[in-house]
């Protein structure tokens, strides 16, 4: 089972706080306390509320003031009248294998962003989005062929996996509605990739402040070796990225020669394969123990070579790594086709001779268009499969 959920955003994020009630999620310690002091709450106790409010928050999922019984009456009241704890409104939900859809309504514009949650036996992984469309052109992404809308707040990536866990109902003491195919765990999702819309590195305070929130060990919990943030290649922000957030770290490389990375992942042009190369063996932290994953979609006739992957050996030595295969999942008007399983097979076989672990991704959810490389706002798919319907 694989669960896509589409969520429709504002059109642009909250600028104004007075003009409409700012959401609490997604806020640090520091930026609750500051909230509170706005209130009038006194420095003295501003510490043990917020302290309060964290846990009511990201510990047990409240989505009501009032219910936070530990805090005065009237403080709850304030809080009610100024901010707010709603999630992202979903605008459609797909379940992967039996087709499920709920919630689906009418779309006018681009202002969503999908979310998708992926269980297994013993683990959850949720996908995360990180802007509203993206401004890179990866010619094999469905999301590429969208134009960038705008960046995500902290608080709309955090809300996502809020949201998430509400739906499957991973706070204490909470069931699912539905929990066919959950994993037989107590934590319901175990790890978080962003590995949805957009070039997160692209977004970088925003996706640090979230990723801070969601690994704080008094809250969401979610330890930074199971928070693993994908990049296209935005070398000069791989390094930043390890010191001010320390998550594990995920390359889309697709290619072993500039030529061809320069058509699938354009933004090779900027930064080659050298380059990128060489920030990922600077990247703090680096060990056996904290491996850096190299994505590399499988394209029929293109890089899937035994060569190629002889090329692609070569090209990691001396990186800790592990090399995920994936099977490339078509879109309407995809350009490429994907590589023949044995093909794949012989791929592999070489990468793993070698030394590296090289999974091979299975696809899940290509019947609902949330599979790698497949997500794209509804609105975009929708005139995209209309296209596709219509008559010569």
């Amino acid at each position: 089972m694989t669960v896509s959920t589409l969520i429709g955003l504002e059109s642009e994020p909250l600028a104004n706080p007075s003009a409409s009630k700012e959401s609490l999620v997604g806020l640090d310690r520091s930026a609750l306390a500051d909230r509170l002091a706005g209130l009038g709450v006194p420095e003295r106790q501003r510490r043990m509320r917020v302290s309060q409010l964290w846990s009511w928050i990201y510990v047990r999922g409240q989505t009501d003031f009032a219910a936070m019984t530990d805090i005065a009456k009237e403080l709850r009241a304030e809080l009610a009248s100024h901010f707010t704890l709603a999630r992202p409104d979903i605008v459609s939900e797909q379940v992967s294998v039996d087709a499920r859809a709920n919630g689906c309504s009418p779309l006018a514009t681009a202002r969503e962003v999908e979310t998708v949650y992926i269980p297994e036996a013993d683990r959850g992984t949720l996908c995360i989005s990180s802007q509203v469309g993206c401004t890179l052109t990866c010619t094999f992404c469905h999301t590429g062929t969208q134009k960038l809308v705008r960046n995500l707040t902290a608080g709309e990536i955090v809300g996502q996996i809020m949201l998430a866990r509400d739906r499957i109902g991973d706070w204490p003491g909470a069931t699912a509605a539905d929990t066919r195919g959950l994993p037989d765990s107590e934590r319901k999702i175990t790890n978080v990739v962003l590995m949805g819309m957009g070039e997160p590195l692209y977004n970088f305070d925003n996706v640090r402040d979230a990723c801070a929130v969601a690994a704080d060990g008094e809250g969401l919990s979610i330890s930074k070796r199971r928070i693993t943030l994908s990049t296209s290649g935005v070398v000069p922000e791989i390094p930043r990225w390890g010191e001010e957030a320390g998550t594990m770290l995920a390359i889309s490389l697709h290619a072993v020669r500039d030529g061809l990375r320069d058509e699938l992942v354009p933004i090779n042009k900027k930064w080659p394969i050298r380059e990128l190369l060489q920030a990922c063996r600077d990247y703090p932290g680096l060990s056996n123990a904290k491996r850096i994953t190299f994505e590399y979609v499988m394209l029929k006739g293109l890089n899937d070579s035994v060569d190629d992957a002889k090329a692609l050996v070569r090209l990691l030595a001396k990186i800790p790594a592990k090399i995920n295969l994936i099977p490339f999942n078509p879109w309407p008007g995809a350009p490429y086709e994907c590589s023949d399983w044995e093909q794949i097979e012989k791929f592999a076989e070489v990468v793993n001779r070698a030394g590296y672990a090289s999974p091979v991704r299975s696809p899940r959810g290509r019947d609902i268009m949330a599979a790698c490389g497949q997500l794209k706002s509804a609105s975009i798919k929708q005139r995209a499969s209309q296209r596709l319907a219509a008559p010569a």
